[in-house]
């Protein structure tokens, strides 16, 4: 049993969403681990901006709370994702990216915008 985190839905709102979530999974061999908590990661990870290899220890590991974001994540053919479509149905609230990429949008607007106005840094010395 892990603890509650203020990023956590419920297991009522969890519920509605499992079928979305778990149609992005083949069918190899049964799931041992808890499809709610691995959700929650993610939510915590989403929420917190912490880095992918930093969530509580009572998460799953984070490689495999990763590995079922990557999945999540891939746009499909209408250009949104089974994430964004489960954070839509689910109500959740909050970023839909990690602080990491946060990061990089905001590095990548902030280079944009020097090109734009013809800074140079040093070069221009």
């Amino acid at each position: 049993m892990r603890k509650k985190y203020a990023s956590d839905i419920s297991k009522e709102k969890f519920e509605e969403i499992r079928p979305l979530l778990e149609g992005m999974r083949k069918k190899t061999k049964p799931r041992t681990l808890d499809l709610y908590d691995v959700f929650c990661a993610v939510l915590y990870v989403l929420r917190s901006g912490c880095q992918w290899r930093m969530p509580p220890s009572d998460f799953p590991r984070w490689s495999t709370v990763h590995s079922y974001f990557s999945k999540w994540s891939k746009p499909e053919p209408d250009g949104a994702s089974v994430l964004e479509r489960a954070l839509k149905k689910s109500g959740w609230r909050g970023p839909r990216e990690t602080g990491a990429q946060r990061l990089t949008n905001s590095l990548d607007r902030g280079r944009a915008e020097r090109e734009e106005h013809g800074y140079r840094g040093s070069e221009g010395l």
